[in-house]
């Protein structure tokens, strides 16, 4: 079993960014890889970025590639999603996901564990 827990998250103007974070425990960190999904209100939950065990790989939704960066810690059991250039049509809650498989980062359905989202709230 692995708990998630995100943070981070807030109300900010358009244009400005904010740093998600998700702190895991339960078993070895290290084992999974991680992700970031977004639902918003109506909608479903959306891939935003991936990364694999090891950090060395990461996958961006077209949407927020080049604005967002996901990384992890391995050592803090964290894995923090960099947010820039925010705008309205960010706003969502944010979830972390965790998968033990490794592939298939961009699927919703593969994660094994979520946390209990942060919202993100981006006014014009």
């Amino acid at each position: 079993q692995v708990q998630l827990v995100e943070s981070g998250g807030g109300s900010v103007q358009a244009g400005g960014s904010l740093r998600l974070s998700c702190a895991a425990s339960g078993r070895t960190f290290s084992a999974y890889a991680m992700g970031w999904f977004r639902q918003a209100p109506g909608k479903e939950r959306e891939f935003v970025a991936a990364v694999t065990k090891s950090g060395g790989l990461t996958y961006y939704a077209a949407s927020v590639k080049g604005r967002f960066t996901i990384s992890r810690d391995n050592g803090k059991n964290t894995v923090y999603l960099q947010m820039n250039s925010l705008s309205p049509e960010d706003t969502a809650v944010y979830y972390c996901g965790a998968n033990q498989g490794g592939v298939r980062l961009m699927v919703r359905s593969v994660y094994d564990y979520w946390g209990q989202g942060t919202q993100v709230t981006v006014s014009s």
